[in-house]
């Protein structure tokens, strides 16, 4: 569930603990959770009224007795999204199954408008979606056309499939998105280099 946004903030800009405009502004944070308590904290959040996302994706499980099911996972384990002025950040912390919110010492670090407004619209077409390894090297492009457009993130190919990896700064998690070759152009900068798929499919952790 995503409510109304605020104005695009710069990433990795811890918010100051003197009363000002800034602080008074609603922004989106990143509330890091206990393990599989994703779906829990956004109920809670739900009954505070307080703005949230959490993006999911759909999965197709199968149990050991052989059944399958098709389930909705977090697409980002460990984190639900707030949208909060700074001031009102007790309100998610005081949840018993929230830990912290992502930043630094100095205080929680906003997440660009954007980047949320980007995975919201996407997500909501029927574009496969899937956690993918923090990538940070790489050939960047820039996703032209389709519910991304205008993201950027790194090429990738996995079976026979062209995927573009975007990435969350803030928490270090990034999602990967299938897209058409002729959907994407390179970011000017960046020198061409195929990102191989990652041996293992364990996501960073804290």
């Amino acid at each position: 569930m995503v409510e109304k946004c605020g104005e695009s903030e710069k990433a990795g800009v811890p918010l100051s603990p003197d009363a000002s405009t800034d602080d008074r502004q609603s922004r989106w944070y990143a509330a890091y959770t206990y393990s599989y308590h994703e779906k829990r904290v956004a109920g809670q959040l739900r009954e505070r009224s307080i703005a949230h996302f959490l993006p999911l994706y759909r999965v197709l499980h199968r149990w050991q007795n052989g059944r399958t099911a098709d389930l909705q996972l977090p697409l980002f384990p460990g984190y639900v999204f707030v949208q909060l002025v700074h001031a009102e950040r007790i309100r998610v912390l005081d949840i018993s199954s929230v830990v912290r919110l992502v930043g630094t010492s100095t205080g929680p670090l906003a997440i660009p408008d954007a980047e949320i407004e980007t995975l919201r619209k996407g997500l909501l077409s029927a574009v496969h979606a899937e956690p993918y390894s923090y990538l940070t090297i790489g050939s960047r492009v820039r996703i032209r056309r389709g519910p991304f457009s205008g993201a950027e993130g790194f090429l990738i190919r996995r079976k026979q499939k062209c995927q573009v990896v975007i990435s969350l700064e803030v928490i270090m998690r990034s999602v990967a998105v299938e897209v058409h070759a002729s959907d994407v152009e390179p970011c000017l900068g960046y020198l061409p280099c195929l990102v191989p798929e990652p041996k293992g499919r364990a996501l960073l952790e804290h």
